[in-house]
C-alpha cells in the first residue's frame, strides 16, 4: 500500500479498507495520504493519520522513535468520503478524475513546508476535540432537543408521493376564526394591518397578478378607518406597487421586501438602509441566465436591489431541482458580496443583506408608538418563508413598550406548515374573505 516517493518522502493511498493500530508505523513515516473511495461513509483513515503523524510521545518512546518537530501532514481526499467536509485543509478531489487526482498528489509533495504545518495543525485541533465522545454528546443532545417538546406537537402528513413529509405543529397552532378575530377588532381602537401580496390576496396560481376591484375596496374600506394603519408588504416593485393601488389614497406600501416604504399614496418613498452597491448583479446576471436557458418556462425579474429567479410556469420537479442547483450555485459565486440568497415559493433571490420585511414590521410598530398610537390589534398575514421574519417581530413585541398591554394579536399563515405564526387560513380565498369581513366592520365603525 506504500510507496516511497523519495528516501524522505514515503506516499500511501488507500482504499475504504479500516486500518487498525499495528499501521501507526506506516502512518507515522507516510508524508502525504490520499484517499480516493469513490463511495464512502464516514472514513477514518485521515483522522488515524492526523493522530500518528501528531506522534504519542510514550509509545513512541516504546518504539524508540525520535519525535518529529515541527509536525506535518498532508491529505488528499475524496470528495465522495463523509470525512471530507469537516478536513478543510485537505486537498479534495473527484476520483474519476485521474489527472486531477495526480495533479493532487503531486502538489501535495511538493508543498511548502510551513503550509504543510499549519495544515496539520487545524486538522489536529478539530481531530483531537471533535472525538467519539464529543459526537457521542452533541447526538444525545440534539434528540433532547428535539423530544423536549414532543408530548406538546402533533404531527400531520402534508403532500403526494415523493413530496409527502411528516410535520410537526404546535397543539396551540390552529385555523383563525372569523368571529374571533371580528370580536377582537370591535372591541380595540388602534390597529396594525400588514398583508403580503403574491399568494396571500393574490392566489400563487393566478395569471393576472393585478388587484381585483374588489380588493381594492376591501383595503380601502380598512384605510377610511383613521384608527387602523395598512400596509401591504411585498417583495414587487415599487413602480408595479405604485401603479396597481394608486386608488388607496391612505395605503401604506412596503416594496421590494421593505427596502422602499411610503406611509400614504402622496407621499415620498423612504428606504430603510443607505443606498447599496448593485455591482454583484454583473456576477449573479450570467449565473441566472444558465439556468433560464436551461429551464423552460422561467424567467428573470430585475429589480433596483434585487434579482429573482423564477420558475412558476416551468415543470414542477425539474424547476424545484434547478432552483437548489441555483441556489448553491449563487451562493458560492456571490460568497464576498453583500447580498443574501434565499429561495422562496417557486423563486431563487438575491437581495441586499439586512434587508426583509421584519424591518418593516419594527419600523410601523416603532412609528405607532412615537406618534402615542401603540397598537392593541395586530394582524399580519403572509404565505412564505420572508414573511416568518414580520411574524418573528410581530410575536416578540407582544410584551414590549411598542405595543398597547393585552395586545390583540393574529399573526396568520397561509396554508397548515411549520410556521412562527400562532394561525393558519387554507388559502388566499379564505384570506380575502377575511379582510373582507374586517373592512365591513370598519365600514360600520365608521358611519355610527
Amino acid at each position: 500500500m506504500g510507496t516511497s516517493a523519495s528516501a524522505s518522502t514515503r506516499l500511501l493511498v488507500t482504499s475504504a479498507a479500516p486500518l487498525k493500530l499495528s499501521n501507526y508505523l506506516t502512518l507515522r513515516a507516510t508524508s502525504v495520504v490520499g484517499v480516493t473511495a469513490v463511495r464512502d461513509g464516514m472514513n477514518l483513515i485521515p483522522y488515524e493519520y492526523i493522530i500518528s503523524r501528531q506522534g504519542n510521545e510514550k509509545l513512541d518512546n516504546v518504539l524508540g522513535l525520535e519525535p518529529s518537530n515541527p509536525k506535518k501532514s498532508m491529505l488528499v481526499v475524496s470528495e465522495f468520503i463523509g470525512c471530507s467536509p469537516s478536513l478543510s485543509g485537505a486537498i479534495r478531489v473527484n476520483p474519476w478524475n485521474i489527472d486531477a487526482v495526480a495533479e493532487a498528489m503531486e502538489s501535495a509533495l511538493v508543498m511548502a513546508e510551513q503550509e504543510k504545518q499549519l495544515r496539520h495543525e487545524k486538522h489536529y485541533k478539530y481531530v483531537s476535540t471533535h472525538d467519539v465522545a464529543y459526537w457521542a454528546r452533541s447526538f444525545l443532545q440534539d434528540l433532547e432537543r428535539t423530544c423536549k417538546d414532543h408530548m406538546r406537537r402533533r404531527c400531520w402528513g402534508i403532500g403526494f408521493g415523493l413530496r409527502f413529509r411528516v410535520v410537526s405543529l404546535d397543539l396551540n397552532f390552529r385555523k383563525l376564526a372569523m368571529e374571533h378575530i371580528v370580536s377582537a377588532y370591535k372591541r380595540t381602537s388602534t390597529r396594525a394591518i400588514l398583508l403580503d401580496y403574491d399568494g396571500t390576496l393574490m392566489p400563487q396560481n393566478s395569471i393576472d397578478k393585478k388587484p381585483s376591484s374588489k380588493t381594492l375596496e376591501i383595503l380601502d374600506s380598512l384605510c377610511r378607518d383613521k384608527n387602523n394603519m395598512v400596509f401591504i408588504v411585498s417583495a414587487r416593485t415599487r413602480a408595479e406597487l405604485t401603479e396597481w393601488f394608486s386608488s388607496c389614497e391612505k395605503l401604506g406600501i412596503a416594496a421590494e421586501h421593505g427596502y422602499f416604504l411610503r406611509t400614504k399614496r402622496d407621499e415620498e418613498w423612504e428606504t430603510c438602509m443607505p443606498a447599496v452597491e448593485c455591482s454583484w448583479k454583473q456576477i449573479a446576471d450570467p449565473v441566472m441566465k444558465h439556468y433560464t436557458d436551461a429551464t423552460d418556462g422561467s424567467v428573470i425579474e430585475d429589480k433596483e436591489t434585487a434579482m429573482v429567479w423564477c420558475y412558476e410556469d416551468a415543470d414542477p420537479d425539474f424547476g424545484s431541482c434547478q432552483a437548489k442547483e441555483l441556489l448553491d450555485h449563487l451562493e458560492s459565486v456571490l460568497a464576498n458580496e453583500p447580498v443574501t440568497v434565499k429561495s422562496g415559493q417557486n423563486i431563487v433571490e438575491v437581495k441586499p443583506q439586512g434587508v426583509s420585511k421584519g424591518i418593516v414590521a419594527k419600523r410601523l410598530l416603532h412609528s405607532m408608538q412615537e406618534k402615542g398610537m401603540s397598537p392593541d390589534f395586530v394582524l399580519c398575514i403572509g404565505d412564505d418563508r420572508s414573511d416568518e421574519d414580520m411574524f418573528e417581530v410581530i410575536m416578540s413585541s407582544v410584551a414590549a413598550p411598542s405595543m398597547a398591554p393585552s395586545a390583540e394579536v393574529f399573526a396568520c399563515t397561509v396554508g397548515r406548515k411549520p410556521s412562527k405564526a400562532k394561525y393558519y387560513l387554507d388559502d388566499a380565498v379564505e384570506i380575502v374573505r377575511l379582510v373582507q369581513g374586517l373592512a365591513s366592520v370598519a365600514e360600520q365603525m365608521v358611519t355610527l
